[in-house]
């Protein structure tokens, strides 16, 4: 209660309705898999590991990397980068939101295929080290590191004599007299006429030379300041430039801060450079050293990346999180479950080992972390070159709600023309995961969560692997297998929305996915309830609060029934609860819906008709 201790005139804000619950976003999905470069967790590497947020595939080839085929062994074998064609895929049909959990496997303990390159630095200082963010071959980039200088910047101050404008305490300037010839942007700076500008408490500045005393400023001499430019050059297409930068710590643009191994600001930068000074003069060593002898338009190239090998799947699982050591992030399917707003589950490398064995246990991983984070369905790729017998068999090892299977793969062609010239172009054959999920998010956005996501256009195809007919699908669909089917005139289309449920309560993908989205959004959108006095008046509220949003749903059309009551109960009350409930701190809500199912079988029953005949 208030209190009211003085008289006065007391304005209190009251509420005189129920709370509102936000329906949670049902096509946001999650992979897992192998990628040419990106965030995942490697011994001494940044600590910036979780799962991007991706909204196109273009953000996908800058974080990720591109689609070309990954060399996942010393011997040189290509694999498809099956994580980024899905990717593609997902967006190409309808996708929106995407978060990628990487998954690497390193070749060896002593090889973790991060790339980098030793700059040697002349005075005693330490090396530098260029590396690569993240393990992978794509991270053998050409590192080229130019010196940039200003005009003369000295001049005579009346107390302190000859000084420098512009130029804090770590600023680096190169000292030529008055006769000399001013050297070029970009020429190689000599170590002997560099100073490196320290100021004192009044302000006066002095500057160090690389042998460590100091050297005063001649009457005449010119200084030039020099700052360093470095350019990454990823492929032809991309090539990242970082300006003004300094040497020195004290310097806001230190080229250590702003090219460092965990970078906030810059989470896609492909480079970082391992090097602290001991000694302030180490400063002038770097920038000798980082800009070299080479002339414009070379620089250093990173090595010793490579793309591991081929991930297992324990690897797509993944290890949960380690709480007692910050550096141990979660990897594979336990980082994605570390993002909540995730429903739609999918490992694009599951089905492409080769061994239905292996394929098989990769997707009992992911149905376990759906079942585990309960409000996600995971979409299944039967292996790469199943027949009817064979994807029958694999189907019949899962028996889950939160689940779907879909066959057969889907063949595109190759989008990064690798074709020989003058050869027909390269067919890819691809599991439909990435494709199917998109679809999902397609339907979710156009027609919402209860609407079944079959019937619906498979977009970036050339054709399907096999050729499912109705006789086909007449032995595939009563074992709840998904088909991809073409139907001339209308195209590519799924043809089937069934779990890998024997119960016939889950039977629709549909049904699943909308009691997901309904016990995920009064999940969030009650715990305001939590401690509350466990009363009538909070039965109510809490009542009314799920009342108000199954009627949306009713209205939307997701539940069945010509009135609310039709549709769904909501009972809080001393029926669902006993005194024990209540002297335990137990609320009961007992909610039914009646979800919408597909017309999965569309009858017309046709018969003759004449005026005489009698109804």
């Amino acid at each position: 209660m208030p209190e009211y201790l003085s008289p006065g005139v007391y304005v209190e804000e009251v509420s005189f309705r129920s709370k509102s619950i936000e329906g949670v976003p049902t096509s946001t999905t999650g992979f897992a898999g192998m990628a040419r470069f990106g965030p995942v967790r490697y011994p001494n590497g940044p600590l910036t590991t979780e799962p991007r947020l991706i909204t196109s595939f273009t953000e996908f080839e800058r974080v990720y990397g591109g689609l070309e085929p990954m060399v996942v062994d010393a011997a040189g074998t290509e694999r498809l980068a099956y994580t980024a064609h899905a990717a593609r895929a997902f967006f190409n049909n309808g996708g929106r939101r995407l978060y990628v959990s990487r998954v690497f496997a390193a070749r060896a303990e002593e090889d973790q295929g991060v790339a980098s390159a030793t700059i040697a630095l002349g005075g005693g200082a330490p090396s530098a080290v260029w590396r690569a963010r993240w393990p992978g071959a794509m991270g053998n980039v050409l590192v080229e590191t130019r010196v940039v200088r200003s005009r003369n910047i000295a001049f005579d101050h009346p107390a302190f004599g000859r000084q420098v404008r512009q130029a804090k305490a770590g600023a680096v300037v190169e000292v030529f007299a008055a006769a000399d010839t001013l050297p070029a942007d970009n020429d190689a700076p000599a170590s002997g006429r560099l100073r490196l500008v320290n100021v004192d408490a009044n302000g006066q500045q002095t500057f160090l030379q690389a042998n460590g005393t100091e050297a005063a400023l001649g009457a005449t001499d010119v200084a030039l300041l020099v700052e360093l430019r470095v350019l990454v050059t990823v492929d032809l297409e991309r090539i990242d430039v970082y300006d003004q930068l300094g040497a020195d710590p004290r310097q806001k643009r230190d080229i250590a801060r702003i090219l460092q191994r965990d970078d906030p600001e810059d989470e896609n930068a492909f480079v970082w450079l391992d090097w602290a000074a001991a000694t302030p003069q180490q400063a002038l060593e770097l920038v000798v050293g980082l800009r070299g002898a080479l002339p414009t338009g070379q620089g250093t190239r990173l090595t010793g990346g490579n793309d591991g090998g081929v991930v297992q799947p324990d690897d797509l699982d993944g290890e949960e999180a380690d709480p007692d050591d910050v550096e141990r992030k979660a990897t594979g399917l336990f980082a994605l479950g570390d993002v909540e707003d995730i429903a739609i589950v999918a490992l694009p490398d599951a089905g492409t080992y080769g061994d239905v064995t292996l394929s098989a246990q990769a997707a009992d991983r992911l149905i376990g972390h759906c079942e585990r984070m309960r409000y996600r369905v995971g979409i299944v790729d039967a292996p790469e070159g199943s027949s009817m017998n064979e994807v029958r068999a694999f189907r019949s090892r899962f028996d889950t709600k939160y689940a779907a299977l879909y066959y057969p793969w889907i063949e595109i062609l190759d989008p990064t023309e690798r074709a020989a010239q003058g050869a027909p172009p390269r067919r890819l054959q691809l599991p439909p995961s990435g494709f199917v999920a998109g679809i999902y998010a397609r339907s979710d956005i156009e027609r919402g969560v209860h609407k079944a996501p079959a019937n619906e256009v498979v977009r970036g195809l050339t054709r399907f692997e096999a050729n499912v007919n109705k006789a086909r699908q007449d032995v595939l669909n009563p074992e709840n297998i998904n088909a991809l089917r073409f139907f001339e005139g209308r195209g590519n289309r799924v043809w089937g929305a069934r779990t890998l449920s024997s119960d016939p309560e889950w039977k629709y993908v549909n049904v699943r996915r909308l009691f997901v989205f309904i016990e995920h959004s009064i999940d969030k959108g009650t715990q305001w309830a939590v401690f509350e006095p466990n009363n009538p008046r909070l039965w109510t509220n809490v009542r009314e609060t799920v009342e108000n949003f199954l009627l949306v749903l009713w209205r939307d059309g997701a539940l069945l029934g010509d009135k609310p009551e039709d549709a769904f109960f909501v009972r809080c009350d001393r029926t669902t609860m006993t005194q024990n409930d209540l002297d335990n701190g137990r609320l009961i809500v007992l909610i039914g819906v009646a979800p919408v199912k597909p017309a999965e079988f569309v009858i017309f029953r046709i018969g003759q008709f004449t005026a005489d005949a009698k109804s």
